[in-house]
């Protein structure tokens, strides 16, 4: 017995276990956009800024309700801030 192996049979074996292994692929599932999300420094604000890549996993319609969600939180955000005390102004 040889334990030789020919090419084509290493050829046939890479296509088979090519083939097996790529994932089927569905263009109308959801679909991550892997956009860089830079952190702003704010735990709430990056926090907001993370749920985000909750709409990846998500159908075209269910993405409002997150960006929503978002928007409202950063509104928010913005909000505290003109409600926090701040060093005195000059009086003018």
């Amino acid at each position: 017995m040889s334990e030789s192996v020919s090419e084509a049979e290493i050829a046939g074996t890479a296509e088979r276990a090519h083939v097996v292994a790529e994932p089927e692929c569905d263009p109308a599932a959801p679909a991550p956009l892997n956009l860089p999300r830079t952190p702003t420094g704010d735990a709430e604000v990056d926090a907001r800024l993370a749920r985000l890549a909750d709409a990846d996993h998500l159908a075209t319609d269910g993405h409002v309700e997150v960006y929503e969600d978002v928007h409202r939180g950063l509104r928010d955000a913005l909000t505290a801030l003109d409600a926090r005390p701040g060093p005195p102004g000059h009086p003018f």
